[in-house]
């Protein structure tokens, strides 16, 4: 399975950038989101950062990461992981809701 993994720029490295979280440090390329600001938040994957993130969407997808995490360790309770989606319908993305 292939998942981004959300980190965080704390170094810059002409072109690339030192990125952490949760434990995780990364050497990313750049170039295809440009030099960020330190704090910001990216989308690596496969040593390029691919997306520059929001912190609400850094925050989700680490927290879809560990309900993984949890469910890969035999742990099934994963409601807390995805607290933004329980007790509502999910719904589409308004550029995926067209013609619906």
């Amino acid at each position: 399975m292939c998942i981004g993994t959300p980190l965080r720029v704390v170094e810059l490295d002409s072109g690339f950038a030192w990125c952490e979280a949760d434990g995780e440090r990364e050497r990313l390329d750049m170039m295809l989101v440009g030099d960020q600001p330190l704090g910001t938040w990216v989308l690596g994957f496969h040593g390029a950062a691919r997306q520059v993130l929001s912190d609400d969407e850094a925050a989700h997808a680490r927290a879809g990461r560990r309900a993984l995490a949890a469910v890969l360790s035999g742990d099934a309770r994963v409601d807390e992981y995805f607290a933004d989606l329980i007790g509502r319908k999910p719904e589409l993305p308004a550029h995926l809701r067209k013609g619906f």
